[in-house]
This record gives structure tokens, sequence and C-alpha cells, in this order.
């Protein structure tokens, strides 16, 4: 088995101001740079997902650091009349290093497709950012037994066109809508067993070099309490973290679980 770094993410969607976000990555930040040596991360990267208008500020703590900053969103188009929207080369502009697509909340509360989402995967690879995408079921498609059909079914439209050497730049974020937010989290079995399959569908079309070394988190209510159990199973690399990345003493201990 490849010996992968786990990564994890803070997702702040639509929370903080400026000031606390940067209180909140300055103490991540201090934490990661005094487990790490000169030149790595001590045993796992970490990246921040800011809301957009604090992206530059927060990058600009990061930069110097072991952390990396990333942006929550993009749209699949460079430039033009898009209200609202942000292309990937603005990503860049103002430092960031990768993108999460597909996450549930784009999928369901603004109503993307799969097709858009894979779309904006492309985009962002082609455009020189790493990608977290993001896939999962609801309660509805679990209790009906059709997890890994839809796990697998946003992987293929997710990743459609991507080549096996641009998926050195994608990271795959399994994160089951109904743990998000609620509280409830997917047992480490039952996480488990979704990894091996995401595992096994990168396999069946990139080949075991790439699924062997794909980076695969888990999301939703994830905790210090929690993260340890999760990060035991073979399969589970980290973690995209939503409300216990908003302070950074659960967040940092969700790291030195993953260590």
């Amino acid at each position: 088995m490849a010996n992968r770094t786990p990564i994890i993410g803070g997702n702040w969607k639509m929370h903080t101001d400026l000031e606390s976000g940067m209180r909140i990555a300055s103490e991540v930040i201090d934490y990661v740079d005094s487990i790490s040596s000169e030149d790595a991360p001590a045993g796992a990267d970490v990246v921040l997902y800011p809301p957009f208008p604090y992206l530059q500020a927060i990058e600009s703590i990061t930069g110097p650091s072991h952390v990396q900053c990333g942006a929550q969103d993009l749209w699949i188009e460079e430039e033009g009349a898009f209200t609202g929207e942000v292309s990937a080369s603005m990503l860049k502009d103002v430092g960031a290093s990768m993108v999460l697509t597909g996450h549930s909340e784009r999928r369901h509360i603004v109503g993307e497709s799969d097709e858009l989402v894979g779309q904006k995967t492309k985009r962002a690879l082609d455009s020189g950012l790493a990608v977290t995408l993001c896939v999962g079921e609801t309660i509805n498609e679990r209790n009906a037994g059709n997890t890994l059909d839809v796990v697998c079914n946003q992987l293929s439209k997710g990743l459609d066109g991507i080549s096996a050497d641009a998926m050195a730049n994608v990271v795959i974020a399994y994160e089951p809508v109904w743990a998000i937010g609620t509280g409830h989290t997917a047992s480490p079995e039952d996480a488990q067993e979704v990894h091996v399959a995401i595992r096994a569908h990168v396999e069946s079309v990139h080949g075991s070099d790439v699924s062997n070394n794909i980076c695969i988190q888990y999301g939703g209510s994830v905790k210090p309490e929690n993260a340890k159990d999760l990060f035991a199973c073979p399969d589970i690399d980290g973690a995209l973290v939503g409300g216990a990345s908003l302070t950074a003493d659960s967040f940092n201990a969700i790291i030195e679980a993953s260590l």
C-alpha cells in the first residue's frame, strides 16, 4: 500500500469575519509550523478554505507557512458576464492552491448537477489548481441501499475527461449528506466501506498506481472525539472538516489525531 500523507481541510463555509478568520488561521499556522520541519509538514497536509472575501488576507499569512489556502468553489468559464462568480485564474491570483468542487451544499442547495461539477473540476485542473472533489449520498439514497451507486456515479461524472496524470492533483472527499452539520457521523466501518469502493472505482478507470496514491478524505461531523477512530481505517486519508474547523483548538486536535 502506498504511503499516503493525510490531508486535513477546514471548510469555513459562510462563517467568520476577517478578524476571527485571521485569528483561527494564525493559531492553526502556529500549531502546524510547531510540528513541522523546515522543509515539510509533520505527517499531514493542512488546507484552509475561507469565504471568498477573506481568501487573500488569509493566504497572506498561510503563504509563508506549512498551511495551504484553498477556495470553496469556482466557475467554469475564465471570464465573462457571470455576476457573482469567480474564475480559476482569479483564485490563483490571490494565492489559492486548491479548490472544492461538488460539495453537497452546492449540489443540494444551489442545485449543481453532476455534469457541472465535472466541468468545474476539469476547469480547475486545467488552470493549475488542485481539486478536492466531494461526493456523498443523501439519507434516502442510503436507506434505499444506493450509496455506492450514487457515489460512483458522482465520481464518473465529476472526473469525466480527467487524465491519469491530472489525478495526481485530485483529492476525493466522501461526505455523506446526512452527516454534514447534523452531528451524525458514519461509523468507521461504514465510512471505510465507501472509501474502499471509491478507491476501487478510481482503479477501474486509472489503474492501481493512481488508486493507491490518491487521498480520500472523510467529511461529515468530524470532531476531535471521533477523528482518531476514523483515521485508523486504512482507506481514510484525513478529513474535510466543517464546524470543528471554526475553532483552532478543535481543528488542531483533529490534525493531531491524523499524525
